[in-house]
């Protein structure tokens, strides 16, 4: 059995459909399903068993009865770059990262979690080096704490483990996440609702709408995963992305080609993120090339052009229901 955390989530639904895609059911999703909505994620999947996160938690932590498992791909996490209870963001990502990498490593089961480019801050060298994590909020420390965590632990480990440093990932699924759902998304909604995409102003030296990211397709990452999984000989913390950093202006006309029409508006960019935003991110793929893996990566033209595909299908789904 492949236990998937955050299964109902963004990124860990794409993996649990993926899965099923290559004929893949014994899976098993640990999740907070508080807001239901995240269900819809998994209507079109087929699962083997549920566990709720805490249940889950206090299950495996304490050597309790879990079962066979294959593999834990850990994608749980409070992921609000704007949340500042650190008490509360410490307890869900680092605590619960940290029992679940000991229950692995004392079961020797495959631990693959997610990390984030977050740790970077707002530098502008994005490889997997202390010298280069400086995390602008507690979300981005939350992730890093782990991270150097495992640094500590690596040669001692009994089974593989892999962080991934996610960069700014878009794609089907993630509407359940309200304003931290991806750039992409929120242009597609602006268009739908005005026909028009609004973009923050020039910031940091840069143009309006020219600051930069490495947006990567979730199906990219999901790709990546299965391949880590495929390759138990790999260990260690990688960067996923695409290697490529992409203005917003870019991002915004990908999205209205794909979408047929629309003009962009730019609107001021928000005092409450000044210091704390990070104007420039691309993927150092170094290290994860080094590793052997060889996988290609979509830009943002194919990635979008997928992502809007999607979402009219679903759409018209919805309407003809």
């Amino acid at each position: 059995m492949i236990v998937i955390t955050g299964g109902a989530g963004f990124i860990g639904s794409n993996l649990v459909h993926e899965l099923n895609r290559r004929g893949f059911t014994d899976i098993a999703v640990v999740d907070n399903l508080t807001r239901g909505e995240k269900a819809l994620n998994l209507s079109d999947c087929v699962i083997a068993d549920y566990f709720d996160r805490e249940d889950f938690l206090e299950r495996i932590g304490n050597g309790g009865r879990v079962g066979r498992i294959d593999a834990v791909f850990h994608l749980g996490a409070c992921s609000a770059t704007t949340e500042w209870d650190g008490r509360y963001m410490m307890r869900n990502n680092f605590e619960y990262t940290r029992v679940l990498f000991h229950a692995c490593q004392d079961r020797r089961i495959p631990f693959i979690y997610a990390s984030s480019a977050s740790v970077y801050g707002g530098g502008d060298v994005f490889i997997e080096d202390p010298a280069n994590e400086r995390p602008l909020n507690v979300y981005g420390y939350s992730k890093l704490l782990f991270d150097q965590y495992l640094r500590r632990r690596l040669d001692e480990r009994t089974a593989p483990v892999v962080g991934l440093r996610y960069f700014n990932v878009y794609g089907p699924r993630e509407q359940h996440k309200g304003s931290m759902a991806s750039v992409a998304y929120h242009l597609q909604n602006q268009l739908a609702e005005t026909g028009r995409v609004r973009l923050f102003e020039g910031c940091d030296g840069y143009a309006d709408g020219e600051q930069r990211r490495d947006f990567v397709d979730v199906q990219d990452c999901v790709n990546a995963k299965l391949w880590l999984f495929d390759h138990p000989e790999v260990s260690g913390i990688f960067n996923l992305g695409t290697g490529q950093a992409r203005s917003f202006n870019d991002m915004a006309r990908a999205v209205i080609k794909a979408w047929g029409s629309g003009e962009i508006e730019y609107i001021p960019f928000p005092e409450h993120l000044k210091g704390r935003y990070q104007s420039y991110t691309q993927a150092d793929l170094t290290a994860l090339r080094a590793a052997g893996c060889d996988l290609a990566f979509r830009d943002v033209e194919a990635g979008v052009a997928r992502y809007v595909e999607d979402t009219r299908a679903r759409l018209a789904t919805a309407r003809s229901g």
